[in-house]
Formats: C-alpha cells, sequence, structure tokens
C-alpha cells in the first residue's frame, strides 16, 4: 500500500517487510491517559500535560505514531479516496494490541463525525471507515449517527495547538441523549494530534450519560 510494490508471498500482507519495518507501533512506556510514548525505558507515568489538566476521556491509544510510511498511506486512504486502504487499516486497528486497554470492553462504538460539508466534499468519513471495521471485527455496535459535527470549521491540520482547541469550540452535539445514556464508548479516529477535536466529541458524549469514552486512532502524533 505504501512502495507500490508487487507482494508475490503468501498470506494477505498489505505492506511489503521494508515498509512495515518503518512503522513504529506504540508500545510501553507511555502516558497511560493520553498514551503518548515516552523516549526511553522506564515504567508508564502521565505526562506534562495530562498532570496538568487531565483530558475528558478516560484514556486514549494508538496503533502507530504519525510518520513514515503511516503517514503517507493515511494521506492516500484520506486525500485520494482509497477507500480499500482504509479498510485494512481499520481491520489493522482492530487486530493491533493496545497496552492497558480493550475493545472488547466497551459497548458502542462512535466515529468522530464529519461536518455535512465536509463529508459531501470528501465523500466519505474516513472515521466511520475504520470504526466499522473494528465494529465488524469485536461485534460491537457502531453508531455513526448520535453525534453529529454542526458547525463547519476550517481544517485542523494548518493550526496550533491553541487554534486548534478554539477552532472545534463547541462543534459538537448529541442527537438523541439516551443513544449514549449508560455506555461505555469507544471514539474512533485516523490520528490524534493535540487531542482538541476529541476532547469536544468525549465532552459532548459525557454531557448526555456516557458512562466512559476511550479514544481509539490509527495513529499518534508526536
Amino acid at each position: 500500500m505504501a512502495c507500490g510494490i508487487l507482494l508475490t508471498g503468501p498470506g494477505d500482507a498489505s505492506f511489503c517487510p521494508a515498509c512495515f519495518s518503518d512503522i513504529r507501533f506504540v508500545a510501553p512506556p507511555l502516558c497511560p491517559c493520553c498514551g503518548i510514548p515516552m523516549a526511553g525505558a522506564g515504567a508508564d507515568h502521565l505526562c506534562g500535560n495530562c498532570l496538568v489538566s487531565r483530558p475528558p476521556y478516560a484514556m486514549a491509544r494508538a496503533a502507530a505514531r504519525y510518520e513514515s510510511v503511516l503517514h503517507d498511506v493515511i494521506h492516500v486512504f484520506k486525500y485520494k479516496g482509497k477507500i480499500t486502504t482504509g479498510e485494512i487499516l481499520g481491520k489493522m486497528m482492530a487486530d493491533h494490541v493496545y497496552p492497558g486497554f480493550s475493545i472488547a470492553d466497551y459497548s458502542l462504538i462512535v466515529p468522530v463525525p464529519l461536518h455535512p460539508k465536509r463529508l459531501s466534499e470528501r465523500g466519505f468519513n474516513q472515521a466511520v471507515i475504520l470504526a466499522r471495521e473494528i465494529s465488524k471485527r469485536f461485534s460491537i455496535p457502531l453508531d455513526f449517527l448520535t453525534l453529529r459535527r454542526h458547525m463547519f470549521t476550517e481544517p485542523q491540520v494548518s493550526l496550533g495547538k491553541e487554534q486548534r482547541t478554539a477552532n472545534v469550540r463547541g462543534a459538537f452535539a448529541v442527537k438523541n441523549g439516551k443513544k449514549v445514556e449508560g455506555q461505555r464508548i469507544i471514539l474512533v479516529d485516523d490520528v490524534y494530534t493535540t487531542g482538541s477535536t476529541v476532547k469536544e466529541c468525549t465532552g459532548a458524549l459525557m454531557k448526555h450519560g456516557a458512562a466512559e469514552v476511550a479514544v481509539l486512532t490509527l495513529a499518534r502524533a508526536v
């Protein structure tokens, strides 16, 4: 999926060995709250940001770092409409073993929504594609209608941390609170950068009675 080399060996591999070796999967030590990987060895411990201000979600985890091969493949999926690539990446998320986190412990999967205008422009929501594969793998219900993005905002990619937070403030709403009340929810997105988007989504879900929200992303910007 990354370099385009023809794969002739057995199995269902989607990366050649060279490209796969360039993917750095997130492993301990990491922050047990936001999931950011720590440099060096040692035990898991809270990062500086989580010590100062704990995020509203219970925990966040990502499969791998947002760099190199994975960065390029996500862009192909997201901006060139390669849905099949997204489905393979979703399966990779579902199969990955996350430190201190079990997908099977949750009762509902909710993808981060796109605004209808952005959805019309792109033609699909990348978070829904990823979440659908996780939902199928674990037989956990998928709800992509209850959490809505009702404010159109500029893309986060060009903004700094404080600008990202301001940009998405109040951008999300829950259509029917009874759908999330009492649920242990996995909030799914493609990339965790500053956490501004998933924090806003978590706040909206918790406001309507969600028992817990955990964040699961394919990649983590470090």
